[in-house]
């Protein structure tokens, strides 16, 4: 396991009495075992903005790769910028300058490092301390359908478990339903994308949410797939489903 110990600036106040890790009273914030907040900021497509008791990590920022167009700019400075693969609705290295610090840490794949001339690579499988409390974890992403593999190859891409003071949080990346997601347990939140033929269709993001089995399920990077028939799909699965500004 790697280590690369930062400390973000502490935005907010933990209730050290609450020790429920899965408070959802508030629309898209959670409490972490030890009250800590965690609240999630869809963007677009599968851009959005995480905020850990004020530490800021933004993931696959991008300006003009997907529609509405964004600002950066006037976004909070990230701490940690996670990005899943090279893509241009995942890679823009202007976003990235936008939201850069002198500290902030992009955390990438070796693909997305190159174009970027920067960032922690992380390769399927590997681990990485960010801080503390939270911890990161590269998982694979790929397509399995024939004639589809060429758009994510195995061994590429990275999926991302984000475990922010024992909140563990499953951000996909492009992926379909691959056999991997058997071996990810414990999930809080989970973000699966359902986009053919990039990602899943709702029967493979129905799959993948029983592999998976997240208490909290977003479906993300969703295009033009119809919100009903992801809905249909994920019907008496038992998980809380939420459908945000992912398209």
């Amino acid at each position: 396991m790697a280590m690369l110990l930062i400390s973000c600036t502490n935005g907010g106040t933990a209730n050290a009495n609450n020790d429920n890790n899965l408070n959802t009273n508030d629309m898209d914030t959670f409490k972490t075992k030890n009250g800590k907040t965690v609240k999630f900021t869809p963007i677009k497509h599968a851009s959005m903005e995480i905020n850990f008791d004020g530490c800021i990590i933004q993931v696959d920022p991008v300006i003009k790769g997907a529609q509405p167009e964004t600002d950066y700019k006037q976004w909070a400075k990230a701490d940690f910028i996670l990005i899943t693969h090279e893509h241009y609705d995942h890679l823009d290295p202007q976003a990235v300058a936008d939201l850069k610090k002198a500290s902030t840490v992009i955390v990438t794949n070796a693909n997305s490092a190159k174009k970027l001339g920067e960032g922690k690579v992380m390769a399927n499988g590997d681990s990485l301390r960010l801080a503390d409390n939270l911890m990161v974890y590269a998982v694979p992403a790929y397509n399995i359908t024939p004639g589809h593999t060429q758009f994510h190859p195995k061994n590429r891409d990275n999926g991302f478990i984000l475990v922010a003071d024992g909140l563990r949080i499953y951000i996909a990346g492009d992926t379909e339903d691959i056999e991997e997601m058997n071996d990810i347990d414990d999930i809080d939140v989970a973000f699966l994308p359902c986009n053919q033929p990039y990602t899943m269709t709702p029967a493979q993001l129905r799959h993948a949410a029983d592999m998976v089995k997240p208490r909290v399920l977003y479906p993300y990077h969703f295009g033009d797939t119809d919100e009903d028939a992801m809905r249909q799909a994920l019907d008496g699965s038992g998980i809380e489903v939420r459908i945000r500004n992912f398209q």
